[in-house]
């Protein structure tokens, strides 16, 4: 199968490394200087785990299913719910925090920037990737490969 994906530019590789790593520092930061409770801290940074791992393998496996590359049903719906979940856990956990609005805020928006630099990240690592292995997909078993040798 011949991709149409195009390897993504030095900026945009550049910039979504920064937006990871900032938005992963800017929110450990915050945390680290907040005056909750370590519970409360660690909350939001197992809440943070959480939303930067199923970004990662939801932008994954949406990519897989567009370069037909095999991928389980369970699985993608396992990624969505974990995507979400962890969407929802932070605002739970924001709208029942003692914080001052701008202090809100401040989590939220650490976070969807995390979010958006995971995914950016793991596109353009897909990207440069250039074709998948294809023998692993090919649909010989391992006795005819060997065979073949």
């Amino acid at each position: 199968m011949k991709s149409n994906v195009k390897t993504s530019s030095p900026a945009f590789n550049v910039m979504s490394w920064i937006a990871l790593v900032g938005g992963i520092l800017v929110y450990l930061i915050g945390l680290w200087r907040s005056d909750m409770m370590l519970n409360e801290k660690g909350y939001y940074f197992a809440v943070m785990l959480l939303g930067v791992f199923s970004s990662i393998s939801l932008q994954k496996t949406v990519r897989d299913r567009v370069e037909e590359i095999p991928t389980s049903q369970i699985y993608y719906v396992s990624c969505v719910a974990s995507f979400a979940i962890s969407i929802i856990l932070l605002a739970i956990g924001l709208w029942n925090a003692d914080l001052l609005p701008s202090e809100k805020g401040f989590y939220a928006i650490a976070y969807f920037l995390c979010l958006f630099g995971s995914i950016s990240v793991q596109k353009n690592v897909r990207d440069n990737q250039g074709e998948p292995d294809r023998i692993i997909y090919s649909g010989l078993s391992k006795k005819e490969t060997v065979e073949e040798d």
